[in-house]
């Protein structure tokens, strides 16, 4: 253990005291300043994100979505500006200016290589800079995946998808986006019901249906417009088709309508409207005989007649 001791106190005094009297100082002192700055830009965001948070955690609001979208770049953009600052800091300046000299002779071989990773930039500024997505939205890239928006930079959107697989997609890559959860919600419902039916009878229950869900005290404040029967919308071959909406709050619009589904089929049952499934009916026509089917005994139609008759 002696020995141990004495090598430790050989390397502090031998290596570690000379270092801190030279630049070891500075080098602490930039890098302790640095972590207390992150960190106080750090507790100054979370105070705007809170500032701006309601009293309901369920939903995030149009202004929390942006604040959080905003907040997560601004951390992202601190930690690169000052980790950036702070190499330029310590490095002794016959290291930058070489570095420097290495960045501008690589800056027009990599500048070809780096093509797409100025487009995804820019591209996620105008994204940002337009307010078109924030996290928490729910969104459909080039028609192809949906998913909720977990994080935002300005090269990626990271989705996730209903089976929890993350999607990432580089900014520059995305023709169009479709936002299911911008400033409120929706949700259509096409109701089948058989041709005997009275279709203004059913459209007069769809629409207690809707006041009787609108009063329930759970679902009230999640839905923004009553329901609306916009009416008989289409002739299929084995039903007629009424269509509905509603509109709710953002990300609210799918558990509405699983209620309203609900709802629906226990009425229905209640007042005997049937909700049809595909069936098909085979006409043979006055000039077609019907086909003789065979018995238990495995005698047809003409072989009971003649049974019949000899007896």
């Amino acid at each position: 253990m002696s020995e141990i001791a004495q090598l430790i106190s050989q390397v502090f005094t031998g290596i570690v005291v000379p270092w801190l009297q030279t630049s070891g100082l500075r080098i602490a002192l930039v890098i302790i300043g640095s972590l207390i700055i992150i960190r106080l830009i750090f507790a100054a965001i979370s105070r705007m994100e809170l500032l701006v948070e309601d009293d309901d955690p369920n939903h995030l609001s149009e202004r929390e979505k942006r604040v959080r979208t905003l907040g997560s770049i601004l951390r992202k953009l601190t930690v690169a500006i000052i980790g950036a600052v702070v190499i330029f800091t310590i490095l002794p300046t016959k290291y930058i200016s070489g570095l420097l000299a290495a960045a501008g002779i690589g800056g027009l071989a990599i500048g070809f290589g780096a093509q797409n990773l100025v487009r995804d930039i820019i591209s996620g500024f105008f994204l940002l800079f337009e307010n078109q997505v924030r996290v928490g939205d729910v969104i459909t890239i080039n028609g192809s995946v949906s998913g909720q928006v977990e994080d935002i930079t300005l090269r990626t959107i990271i989705l996730r998808d209903l089976e929890g697989t993350v999607h990432i997609f580089p900014n520059g890559t995305i023709q169009y986006i479709s936002n299911k959860t911008k400033s409120w919600s929706r949700a259509v419902l096409d109701i089948g019901v058989a041709y005997k039916e009275d279709v203004n009878h059913v459209m007069n229950v769809l629409r207690e249906i809707g006041e009787e869900l609108a009063a329930d005290e759970s679902f009230r404040p999640l839905i923004l417009e009553p329901l609306q029967v916009l009416g008989v919308n289409d002739f299929r071959d084995s039903q007629v088709t009424i269509r509905t909406m509603i509109t709710t709050l953002p990300l609210k619009q799918w558990d509405v309508a699983r209620e309203l589904r609900r709802r629906i089929k226990i009425r229905f049952d209640q007042e005997g409207i049937e909700i049809p499934f595909p069936h098909l009916s085979l006409y043979w026509g006055e000039a077609s005989k019907p086909i003789p089917l065979a018995s238990a005994t495995g005698l047809g139609e003409q072989g009971a007649t003649s049974e019949k008759q000899n007896k």
